[in-house]
């Protein structure tokens, strides 16, 4: 009976750590680099309850952050802002467009970017709001 005991403690301990370990950020925005800092300010209070997959991406992304011209450092901060300002829903539905998107051939895809922007000023249109300018 003391043997069970003991083992079934040992394994509750190792679904506790492993359950942690999951919900725990990768790093902690205090642990980023000032430069890390800088290049992902958009997010810094959503920094620490991202995913760790998403985290690592950022991260990834912010590597490039200091070899950017001023303006591509603008655009990137403006698209992240944009990005930390989404619903969960809303990004959903952004990765599944990208996605979609990607997999369309590079010879085609001016169309379907033309196609897109008529279709959003048409309800645009219908519902008076203007459009949004695509950033580039």
């Amino acid at each position: 009976m003391r043997v069970r005991f003991s083992i079934l403690a040992i394994c509750i301990t190792l679904l506790l750590q492993a359950s942690l370990s999951v919900a725990a950020p990768y790093k902690s925005w205090t642990q980023l680099t000032p430069v890390q800092q800088e290049a992902l300010q958009p997010l810094a209070t959503q920094w620490d309850s991202l995913s760790t997959k998403l985290q690592k991406n950022l991260l990834h992304a912010a590597k490039r952050y200091p070899k950017l011209t001023p303006e591509q450092k603008q655009l990137f901060q403006n698209r992240l802002e944009k990005w930390s300002k989404l619903t969960p829903e809303q990004r959903k539905r952004a990765r599944e467009k990208f996605s979609a998107f990607s997999k369309v051939p590079p010879e085609h895809r001016e169309q379907v970017k033309q196609m897109v922007r008529q279709q959003e000023a048409s309800k645009a249109a219908a519902s008076g709001v203007p459009p949004v300018t695509p950033v580039r």
